[in-house]
């Protein structure tokens, strides 16, 4: 009997644990491209103030041998982890606003601790354009939204932490 409790106590904490998790909310706008246009790879990741990848949140692609031209990400994330690049994979999305929600927890489904990072945004068209955001950010008990600077890749878009 007290075994049976000490596992519903258990599994109840590890429960409310991801409840009061950490979200992080992101408004992407992807907006219309005038001429030729063919849906753009997005790739959407954190890094932490070491410059370490802790977590990739979106992969929008085709077919993998397009990954290389998501290049930053690519370089830090994708040629290293190909379990990963399969796991979030998704295709890609045309242009539009897209409301992305996430629980601030690592790729390996751990609570991210509090500190600093940097949300990186990188998105390329073929016979396009490229462009890379950075957001840096703190994970302190405090709910924040970030205005992402709009470019000809991305339009405005909304980062926001909710803590």
């Amino acid at each position: 009997m007290r075994k049976n409790l000490l596992l519903i106590i258990f599994i109840w904490l590890s429960s409310t644990t991801t409840l009061f998790a950490t979200e992080l909310q992101l408004s992407l706008n992807l907006p219309q491209q005038s001429g030729e246009y063919h849906n753009p790879y997005v790739a959407v990741w954190i890094e932490n103030s070491k410059g370490k990848s802790v977590r990739t949140l979106v992969l929008w692609r085709e077919g993998s041998k397009w990954l290389k031209d998501i290049r930053r990400w690519w370089r830090k994330v994708g040629r290293k982890d190909e379990t990963l690049v399969d796991a979030i994979t998704s295709a890609t999305r045309a242009a539009g606003s897209y409301q992305l929600t996430f629980q601030a927890l690592d790729d390996d489904k751990n609570q991210l601790a509090s500190g600093n990072y940097i949300l990186h945004l990188e998105v390329v068209r073929e016979n396009g354009g490229r462009a890379i955001i950075k957001q840096k950010f703190t994970l302190n008990g405090t709910s924040q939204t970030f205005t992402l600077a709009p470019n000809p890749e991305v339009a405005k878009s909304i980062f926001t932490i909710k803590e």
